[in-house]
């Protein structure tokens, strides 16, 4: 057998040129390079082998350590999980920084990398710089903080366990149903070790991405349930996406004229103007779909892990007779809601579905009601578009102005606040990719960060990142990134002082908006209610290097896109919008706790009205 002398972090960068992936006949290589910044945890082991290799293993400064891993969530998702990239730190805060995308990128069941550097193996120098001690064991760092939002998690203690983990990484990375974050901790000494490594590890490793069947009878069951249903509803989540199998929704649903809701997620399943669309669904919804999830009688759920929002904290399904179909890759997703468990692929079991369906088609009465309510959303969506609110417009007419001037290819990315909701409900989709909201963690930064990813996965497209000041203010510094490596992102910087969602939110929960706008502090009163804090964010974005143009009006923001458009370099349309404006709730409700006692009368008339609203919450036990 024969060996190669490698350091530990040499064999890891040579190990990650030779994997790839495989599905429907087409093969692409897993790895598209290493995102990272260096120092003492790393810089002598894996980064004297990214510098070795740099020739065939492509390696992007990054200006954040949590903002590299959003990139390559982005990166990953934009790619259907068929391609990723790795991300390396130092020890310490440079590992941990990581966490919150760590923890993003595994609730979104997204394929990341994350080679966070150690303490020493040997412990003779310890406690080294950035050591957290333990009394209970010196088998301990920061890093077991990555344990519970990792898929796969191990401390590389000797060069040669690589040789075991590694393949042991790429299995959960590669699987459709188990990936998320993977964290191979690296002691630093032991980067920079020697190892006689075997040269199998080093050859080429493709890794099939199959489409399992469903269980025939399982399937059969599932055609005898949906041909005996009178009022079927389809949820499209992530997974119609992921196993592209947009075209095979598309021929089910216009087969049957079963109707569609969307998940975050699953936004651009089917077209926008589909005649069984009815939009987005659950507690972000559309009236149309909500109402139609109310009446079911029989929910499949496709590729969609039922999340609150989804269910709208589990009373979006009054139907006392509600039975569920769950078509997952994961067996965890497939038997949430007590659901008929179609393990399986959605393209493979969608196309075996509309072969089994037969002549089956909804009545008339429910087709009607479905088109009656596409036609009233198209109206509500054009009254949001056009609000013509003075003396601040909108974020609906901000919403509807990128919408109108985005082409089908491009894609809208945004992550949290009041946008999200915003989007999932009014924004047009008319490519299976134009969607890209991170709304599993919701996590605030992701969006820039996020943008980038998208726009290295597919240059064609025009990124457009919708971003509150909130979250810019959280997270903005790859723009530099971008501007350095030339991928142009248009970023879309909606103002209006405060966070204007949590601000939304408190008012319904009777706390009135308790500290969500940015203003000085009232000396008087010593809350926070002085005048609005002079923040120039133009200013900052074009000092990240950022082209930045500012639009007061729906007009001049049109003309800014189209500057934009026509830009060489990230640009930033910073426009601002009125705080108290907001999309409407339509027919249905999240779960959010309201205090239970209070002196304030407006948290106890909210706590009434949660009261009331609870008491829909269902458990499905079949």
């Amino acid at each position: 057998m024969k060996n190669r002398e490698l350091t530990m972090g040499q064999a890891i960068v040579q190990f990650l040129t030779q994997q790839y992936v495989e599905r429907d006949g087409i093969e692409r290589a897993f790895f598209a390079g290493m995102f990272g910044i260096f120092g003492h945890g790393n810089v002598a082991g894996i980064g004297q082998a990214l510098h070795q290799y740099s020739n065939v293993f492509r390696f992007y400064q990054t200006r954040n350590e949590q903002s590299m891993v959003h990139t390559a969530a982005a990166y990953a998702k934009m790619s259907n999980r068929l391609s990723a990239f790795a991300c390396t730190t130092s020890i310490g805060p440079g590992a941990t920084n990581m966490l919150t995308g760590a923890a993003g990128a595994t609730i979104n069941r997204l394929p990341v990398l994350l080679l966070p550097g150690d303490i020493f193996s040997t412990r003779l120098v310890a406690p080294v710089l950035q050591q957290l001690e333990s009394p209970d064991s010196q088998d301990f760092s920061v890093n077991d903080c990555f344990k519970p939002v990792s898929r796969y998690w191990d401390r590389i203690n000797r060069p040669e366990q690589i040789i075991t983990a590694l393949p042991e990484a790429m299995r959960v990375l590669t699987s459709q149903a188990e990936t998320g974050t993977v964290t191979l901790a690296l002691p630093q000494d032991v980067q920079a070790e020697a190892f006689h490594y075997p040269e199998q590890l080093f050859e080429k490793r493709i890794y099939t991405i199959p489409r399992p069947r469903a269980d025939a009878n399982l399937l059969n069951r599932a055609v005898q349930w949906i041909s005996n249903s009178e009022r079927p509803l389809i949820i499209a989540g992530g997974g119609v996406i992921y196993s592209e199998a947009t075209e095979q929704l598309a021929k089910f649903a216009e087969q049957t004229g079963i109707p569609v809701g969307e998940t975050f997620a699953g936004k651009g399943s089917l077209r926008y103007d589909h005649p069984q669309n009815l939009g987005a669904i659950g507690a972000t919804g559309t009236p149309g779909a909500n109402i139609a999830a109310r009446e079911t009688d029989l929910v499949i759920a496709i590729g969609t892990r039922l999340s609150d929002f989804t269910t709208a904290s589990k009373t979006a399904f009054q139907n006392p007779n509600v039975r569920f179909i769950a078509i997952n890759i994961a067996e965890f997703d497939a038997a949430k809601h007590a659901a008929l468990p179609l393990v399986a692929d959605a393209r493979v079991t969608l196309s075996e579905l509309s072969d089994a369906i037969g002549t089956y088609r909804i009545n008339g009465d429910y087709a009607t009601q479905i088109e009656n309510c596409r036609d009233a959303w198209d109206e509500e969506v054009e009254r949001l578009f056009h609000l013509d609110h003075q003396p601040l417009p909108s974020q609906s007419e901000v919403i509807g102005v990128v919408n109108e001037f985005s082409r089908p290819e491009d894609v809208v990315v945004c992550a949290a606040g009041s946008l999200p909701g915003d989007l999932h409900k009014l924004w047009r989709t008319r490519n299976p990719k134009q969607f890209h909201l991170e709304y599993g963690y919701s996590c605030m930064g992701y969006e820039i960060a996020g943008g980038l990813g998208i726009k290295m996965a597919d240059p064609t497209r025009d990124v457009y990142v919708l971003v509150g000041d909130g979250s810019y203010l959280m997270l903005a510094q790859e723009i530099i990134t971008s501007i350095q490596e030339g991928y142009k992102l248009i970023i879309v910087l909606i103002n209006n002082d405060g966070h204007s969602s949590i601000g939304g939110l408190s008012q319904a929960t009777g706390a009135q908006g308790f500290a969500t706008r940015f203003r000085y502090r009232d000396d008087d009163t010593g809350e926070l209610k002085g005048d609005i804090l002079p923040v120039d964010l133009a200013v900052n974005a074009k000092s990240l290097g950022a082209n930045v143009i500012e639009a007061t009006t729906t007009q001049s923001l049109k003309a800014a896109l189209q500057k934009a458009r026509e830009s060489d370099r990230t640009t930033v349309v910073k426009i601002d919008v009125d705080f108290d404006t907001r999309v409407p709730q339509y027919e249905s409700w999240w779960d959010v706790p309201v205090a239970e006692v209070s002196e304030v009368d407006t948290a106890k008339q909210a706590y009434q009205a949660y009261k009331e609203a609870k008491q829909k919450e269902r458990y499905f036990l079949g």
